[in-house]
């Protein structure tokens, strides 16, 4: 979970990720955060995330975030 609050911070560090729960609801992750959150994610933790993923339950969160990655890894 930690790597991927870093992750979070690189794209912007300017929200608290661990308690922001709408990333994508309130607009506060754009769709190229998105696209650079996916690519490092997949490089990070060795997976592939399908389109089918890229779902805003999926990216609401860093927890939603973790629980995904956990669930392909």
């Amino acid at each position: 979970m930690d790597k991927i609050i870093m992750i979070l911070e690189d794209i912007d560090d300017s929200i608290d990720y661990s308690k922001e729960m709408k990333l994508v609801d309130d607009h506060l992750l754009d769709s190229f955060g998105i696209i650079s959150l996916v690519g490092e994610l997949e490089e990070e933790f060795d997976i592939s995330i399908d389109a089918s993923e890229m779902i805003p339950e999926n990216f609401n969160s860093a927890e939603a975030l973790w629980e995904m990655v956990q669930r392909l890894m």
